[in-house]
């Protein structure tokens, strides 16, 4: 999922700046509707945000992501 920032939060450049959210489903039919959006399409997705640690390598490492419960396209 990428979410455009306010203009008032733009690049020095003047380009949009964007947030980007890994989404994953463990529900096949929530799986199944992130699949199939393009790129532009206005979502709304209801579930937990999860934030897994682990090691790579000797470094440790996160990765923040939308557990989706429920997806659907926004009116």
């Amino acid at each position: 999922m990428v979410v455009d920032r306010p203009v008032r939060e733009r690049g020095p450049s003047g380009r949009v700046r964007v947030d980007a959210l890994e989404c994953i489903a463990w529900m096949a039919q929530a799986r199944r509707r992130l699949l199939s959006y393009d790129d532009g399409d206005v979502v709304e997705v209801e579930g937990v945000l999860q934030r897994r640690f682990w090691r790579s390598g000797s470094a440790p490492a996160s990765r923040t992501e939308i557990v989706a419960r429920v997806v659907r396209r926004s009116p």
